[in-house]
């Protein structure tokens, strides 16, 4: 009980948070700003490296970055194919796409593995969250420019203006080298203090409410309303397709009921934050990409992930 009283501690009340500061003016967008980069920059570092040092290391971790593709990949086709059509223009259409193509891995999938299977899930979760930060700029970017040159109907579209340092080579993805430092510290055998253990499991809820309350400070309820009868597809596209489709997957390549669990958890998370990023920057419909990570989040928290934790946490296999 403790572990899914998390779930509201760590997920809701820092999103309720940061939405009271922004309606009340408590804090400015500048601020907001530095703690999405404190985050980035170094919270997900420390945690990556700690979690790393004691993961246990196996040959099946290697398909981690190939699902993490995947796993964005798959989502964003399917919108795109099947039910982005339901939109009467491409600026809708994009949005949507993009909403179904990034997926909230990093931080509420992170959580909520700690929450089930605790250090081990967590760095599970990071090795498939990596590849997302590249994936967002390498394509879900592309894509939305593609929406907006289509939009604009015109005959040539304009190429995406970054360099290979913009795309690959950004402190974005400095958590990397945290997970590069902690496996060599468990390679040479270099075994990690306890207390650093105890102050994991601490920064754990300090990471969830840096990373959740800018979020909720970047919410508009009063825009988002008219869109969440438009979105009710993501919820089949996220909960029910995308994790039946993996489920297979996952039976195929891992033996280990955590990582099993773990991947499962990551197929069925809600839509991500970055999507309302992506659809600001190249101008599609905003609306649609908040009102998908709205819908999506509540499901997740108040439905999907509950019934996942009972039935895991009284014996369920998966």
């Amino acid at each position: 009980m403790e572990r899914i009283v998390f779930v509201f501690t760590d997920i809701l009340l820092p999103l309720a948070l940061g939405y009271f500061f922004r309606i009340h003016g408590i804090m400015s967008p500048k601020a907001c700003n530095w703690l999405i980069k404190f985050n980035v920059i170094v919270m997900v570092t420390v945690m990556t490296l700690m979690s790393f040092w004691v993961l246990p290391l196996s040959p099946q971790l290697l398909w981690l970055p190939v699902i993490g593709v995947l796993i964005t990949a798959v989502p964003g086709f399917i919108g795109a194919r099947w039910f982005a059509g339901q939109f009467d223009n491409e600026l809708d259409r994009g949005a949507f796409v993009i909403s179904a193509m990034l997926s909230n891995i990093g931080t509420i999938g992170g959580l909520c593995a700690f929450i089930l299977y605790g250090e081990e899930g967590f760095a599970y979760v990071q090795l498939v969250a990596a590849p997302q930060n590249i994936l967002m700029v390498a394509a879900a970017f592309p894509m939305a420019k593609y929406y907006y040159e289509k939009h604009q109907a015109t005959s040539k579209q304009a190429k995406l203006q970054l360099s290979f340092r913009e795309m690959f080579i950004t402190w974005n993805q400095i958590g990397i080298l945290g997970m590069v430092a902690g496996i060599l510290l468990q390679v040479f055998g270099v075994e990690r203090p306890e207390p650093l253990g105890v102050l994991f499991h601490n920064l754990v809820h300090v990471l969830a409410w840096i990373s959740l309350l800018p979020v909720g400070y970047l919410i508009d309820f009063s825009r988002a309303r008219f869109y969440y009868r438009k979105v009710t597809s993501m919820l089949w596209l996220r909960f029910v397709i995308v994790p039946g489709l993996f489920y297979m997957l996952f039976k195929l390549l891992f033996t280990s009921q955590v990582l099993l669990g773990s991947m499962l958890l990551l197929a069925a998370t809600p839509a991500a934050i970055n999507s309302v990023i992506t659809a600001q920057l190249y101008k599609l419909n905003v609306d649609i990409t908040i009102a998908s990570f709205l819908l999506t989040t509540v499901v997740f928290v108040l439905l999907v992930f509950p019934l996942f934790f009972f039935y895991i946490h009284f014996g369920g296999q998966l």
